[in-house]
């Protein structure tokens, strides 16, 4: 593996690393309506448990209404139940084939309760884009002491590891303020 390999690999690893924590952040709900919000929902399909958006269309009706339109008329029930017992606080109600989902206004400290939840998910993303910075530098550590890079090659690839490190964290912190902006503005 060469320090072209290992950038590159650390870099991919690193956007990996941030579009986890893109859609962590889709889960943690906002008092503002978004149909990501039941991705992580699963319902029983014929014995097999498959994602929400597999047996039904989910779209918006207004910005405090999800609705969830399932493709086969037995399927209203079972989903409306999914929704009720994930761990979400949602209360779907059916309307004929039509499941609307009313997003509850979010209360003062529910508010804070989700600021503290997305820093949290944040310290955690840094965390990992740190540790794949160190696992980076230690493989070019490694090829040094190998004699396969020089100590002006080491220099040079930490030093492009650190930027592009600082460009993610500085994207997560970006992705941070964004959530909690939106999380006070509702």
């Amino acid at each position: 593996m060469t320090i072209a390999d290992i950038r590159t690999t650390t870099d991919a690893k690193m956007n990996q690393s941030l579009a986890a924590f893109q859609h962590n952040l889709t889960k943690i709900r906002t008092g503002r309506a978004n149909p990501q919000l039941l991705d992580s929902i699963h319902v029983d399909y014929y014995g097999s448990s498959v994602p929400l958006s597999q047996v039904a269309n989910v779209s918006l009706i207004d910005s405090r209404t999800i609705s969830v339109q399932p493709w086969e008329k037995g399927m209203g029930a079972k989903i409306e139940k999914a929704i009720r017992e994930s761990d979400l606080g949602l209360n779907p109600a059916s309307m004929g084939d039509l499941i609307r989902v009313p997003m509850p206004p979010m209360s003062e400290e529910r508010r804070k309760e989700m600021t503290k939840l997305v820093r949290t998910e944040g310290e955690n993303a840094k965390i990992a884009t740190r540790n794949l910075r160190r696992d980076a530098n230690d493989a070019i550590k490694k090829l040094v002491k190998e004699k396969l890079a020089s100590e002006d090659d080491q220099k040079r690839a930490e030093a492009e590891i650190q930027k592009v490190t600082d460009r993610h964290i500085a994207e997560i912190d970006r992705l941070v303020v964004a959530k909690e902006a939106e999380i006070m503005a509702v």
